[in-house]
């Protein structure tokens, strides 16, 4: 008879991880989430300050800079495995909302804007961490995208058009990485979570979106941190180039 594994799972123990947008909302409860369950985290955000408190309350290194840019991007990087190590988990959280509104009201400057952050920012990390995931055939890549980038959004254009882009970049890489080791690449398409993002949103436009979930409330950053932790553990092997709902059920799922 075959001996069963006894628990604990999805133990994190001597991973390194880095977080992008990790000062607050999603990623700060993602940070939080790995650090506890046994990884060292670089939490990266664009603003120092709420990167350097997040860091200390989890016991990682806080690194400040935008990931739009490569500079800012591979400083982050270096000085993190100087400090731990290279990371083994990526989670690609920084992103920004934009304009909110039709399309005849936007202009290509402020679609820029959004796609620089939430998809080139995301490439641009995927670009600085995978050479040494390929070299030690090692690595997990968790994207966050949205349902808004799997159904799109008629107020949320700039945002739904980026994240559906960092939906086709995951499913995209993890081909490219397939057979090269054991590398995963997964994205994670929340709903409405309890972040300053939600609470950003016109009160009009958060109850039409609220309207649409089947169970009837916003979630909680802990919900995706909790998908994140197993895509981030090795026991996700065999998962990889899928994007994961978190959304309390819409119609589409």
């Amino acid at each position: 008879m075959t001996e069963q594994p006894r628990g604990p799972f999805f133990k994190l123990d001597g991973k390194v991880a880095f977080v992008t947008g990790a000062g607050q909302g999603l990623g700060e409860a993602i940070a939080y989430r790995l650090a506890a369950c046994g990884a060292k985290v670089g939490v990266f955000d664009l603003d120092g300050e709420k990167a350097a408190h997040v860091a200390l309350e989890c016991s990682g290194v806080g690194l400040q800079g935008s990931v739009t840019s490569e500079e800012d991007v591979e400083r982050g990087l270096r000085y993190l495995e100087e400090q731990f190590g290279p990371p083994q988990i990526v989670v690609n959280n920084a992103g920004i909302l934009g304009h909110v509104g039709p399309c005849w009201d936007l202009d290509a400057e402020k679609m820029r804007q959004v796609m620089e952050v939430n998809l080139i920012g995301t490439f641009l990390v995927c670009h600085a961490v995978l050479p040494g995931m390929l070299e030690r055939k090692y690595g997990r890549i968790i994207n966050i995208a949205s349902i808004a980038g799997r159904e799109g959004n008629a107020d949320l254009i700039p945002y739904s058009t980026s994240k559906a882009a960092v939906i086709a970049l995951t499913k995209s890489i993890a081909k490219s990485v397939g057979g090269k080791g054991d590398i995963a690449v997964n994205c994670i398409s929340p709903a409405l979570l309890d972040t300053p993002m939600w609470e950003s949103l016109p009160k009009t436009v958060a109850d039409s979106l609220v309207a649409t979930v089947p169970v009837g409330r916003v979630g909680t950053t802990e919900e995706v941190a909790g998908l994140v932790h197993y895509l981030s553990s090795s026991e996700s092997s065999l998962t990889t180039g899928q994007c994961y709902n978190v959304n309390g059920g819409p119609a589409g799922d």
